[in-house]
C-alpha cells in the first residue's frame, strides 16, 4: 500500500487519531483544513452451577438477555435466545441486504478512523462510590399458540450499580417497566386469533437440542440481584477482577492485547479458531469500554478493536434508539432458532461511549420468516442510555423480587 501521507506531507489521520490526545481534534492542527473539517464533522456529528463463581459484565455474553447474577455466591445466566453456535457456513446467507453486506473499502477506513477517534473522547468523570449504567433492552422472539405463529417483543429497562469502594456492594435491577407483547399489529391479530393466551412458549437452543422457554404476556416485575463476590466486581475473560485490578490494567494497546491474549489462552470456553479469537478479543475490549477503567485503558481498548483481523468496522450506523455511531462486527455468525445472527456493537466517537450491543438476523429461519422477521431485524438489543459515577446506591423498587 502506498504511503500517501508521506508523499503529500500530510499527517496520517489514523496515527493522529490513535494518539488519543483530544486537543488534536482542533481543525487547525492538521495541514489540510478541508480534510480535517471532513473528519471533524464525522467525529462530532452524531455508547447454576454451585461451583461456578464467575461474574459477568453488563456487556453480556453471547445470547444472554438477562443479567447474570451472583446470588449466594452463585452466578446464574439466563439465555433466552439460545446457545449461539458459530456458523460453519452451511446456513444460506442473503444475496443482498443493507444490514449484512460487506462495506466498501472506503467505508471501512472511515469507520476505523471514527472508531479510533472514540479513544480521544474516552474520558470519565471524577471517581465516586458507584459506577452506574442504565440500559434499555429490546428482545424479539417467535411464539406459537393454538396453531397461530406470531412474533413477540420484550422491552425493559435495567440499572446496574457497581460499588468500587470498600464496604460497597454491587446491585443490578432488571425488568424495570417490563412489557411482553405482540411485536406488530399483525402479530397482535394472530395472538388474539389464538385466544389471547396469557402464557406462550418459544424455541431456544440447548446442548441436547431444542428446548422451550415460557413468556408471560403483559407487564412484569423487576428483579434485583447482587453482582459482586467480595471485592470482585467484573468478569474479564475467565477471571473475576476487583476495581484495583481494573485500575492496574495495561494502558497501551500492545500491552493490553498481550494481557488479553494470556487470558484467552486460559479460557477453556473460548473458541480457539482464528475468527473465534477475534470475536473473543472484541468481546473483552467491548467489556472494558463499559467498565470504570482509566481513560488510557479505554482508549487502548478502542485501538485494539480497530486492529483485530476479520472484524468489520462500519461508519454511520444507527442503533435501536436511532442514535448514530460506529458499528463493529465480529467475524463469526451464530445459529439460533430464529436463524443466523450477527452481533454488532455501536460506539459514539463523539463521547467514547458504547451506545448499544445488538444481534441482527442475517438469514431468518423458516419459522422466523413465517412470523414476518426479515434479514436485518434486531432480535436482541441493549442500548446504554446512561454510564457515569454516582455517590449513592440505586433504589430497589418495592415490588422487585430476587
Amino acid at each position: 500500500m502506498k504511503n500517501s501521507a508521506k508523499r503529500s506531507g500530510r499527517p496520517d489521520a489514523m496515527k493522529v487519531l490513535a494518539d488519543a490526545r483530544p486537543d488534536e481534534l482542533n481543525p487547525s492542527r492538521l495541514v489540510d483544513p478541508m480534510r480535517q473539517r471532513r473528519l471533524y464533522a464525522h467525529i462530532v456529528s452524531d455508547p447454576a452451577d454451585g461451583h461456578v463463581r464467575r461474574l459477568r459484565s453488563r456487556y453480556r455474553p453471547l445470547g444472554a438477555v438477562a443479567l447474570a447474577a451472583v446470588a449466594a455466591s452463585v452466578v446464574v445466566t439466563v439465555n433466552t435466545l439460545g446457545t449461539h453456535a458459530p456458523d460453519d457456513g452451511s446456513t444460506a446467507r442473503p444475496r443482498s441486504s443493507a444490514a449484512t453486506r460487506a462495506p466498501s473499502g472506503a467505508a471501512d477506513v472511515d469507520g476505523r478512523i471514527e472508531l479510533l477517534s472514540a479513544a480521544k473522547k474516552a474520558e470519565v468523570s471524577a471517581e465516586a462510590a458507584y459506577w452506574q449504567t442504565t440500559t434499555q433492552s429490546r428482545y424479539t422472539d417467535v411464539a406459537e399458540a393454538n396453531g397461530q405463529l406470531f412474533a413477540l417483543r420484550v422491552t425493559s429497562t435495567e440499572e446496574w450499580s457497581v460499588g468500587v469502594r470498600p464496604g460497597t456492594g454491587s446491585l443490578a435491577v432488571s425488568g424495570l417497566d417490563s412489557v411482553t407483547e405482540p411485536r406488530t399489529a399483525a402479530d397482535r391479530t394472530r395472538w388474539r386469533a389464538a385466544g389471547s393466551p396469557r402464557e406462550v412458549e418459544t424455541e431456544t437452543s440447548a446442548a441436547s437440542g431444542t428446548a422451550r422457554h415460557r413468556f408471560v404476556m403483559g407487564t412484569g416485575r423487576p428483579t434485583v440481584m447482587r453482582t459482586n463476590i467480595d471485592d470482585k466486581i467484573y468478569a474479564l475473560g475467565p477471571d473475576n477482577v476487583s476495581y484495583k485490578e481494573l485500575r492496574a490494567l495495561p494502558a497501551t494497546d500492545g500491552a493490553l492485547r498481550h494481557y488479553l491474549e494470556k487470558l484467552y489462552a486460559q479460557d477453556d470456553s473460548a473458541d480457539h479458531s482464528a475468527p473465534g479469537r477475534s470475536t473473543w478479543m472484541l468481546r473483552q475490549a467491548g467489556n472494558l469500554v463499559t467498565m470504570p477503567v482509566k481513560p488510557a485503558v479505554r482508549a487502548a481498548a478502542y485501538r485494539l478493536m480497530a486492529g483485530l483481523p476479520g472484524v468489520r468496522v462500519l461508519g454511520h450506523v444507527t442503533d435501536a434508539l436511532g442514535r448514530e455511531g460506529v458499528g463493529v462486527e465480529p467475524p463469526d455468525t451464530y445459529r439460533t432458532p430464529l436463524g443466523t445472527t450477527r452481533q454488532r456493537l455501536v460506539f459514539d466517537p463523539a463521547t467514547g461511549s458504547m451506545l448499544s450491543d445488538e444481534y441482527l438476523l442475517v438469514e431468518p429461519s423458516a419459522r422466523a420468516g413465517r412470523a414476518g422477521l426479515e434479514a436485518g431485524t434486531r432480535v436482541d438489543c441493549r442500548a446504554i442510555t446512561r454510564m457515569n459515577w454516582g455517590e449513592h446506591q440505586i433504589t430497589v423498587p418495592r415490588n422487585a423480587h430476587s
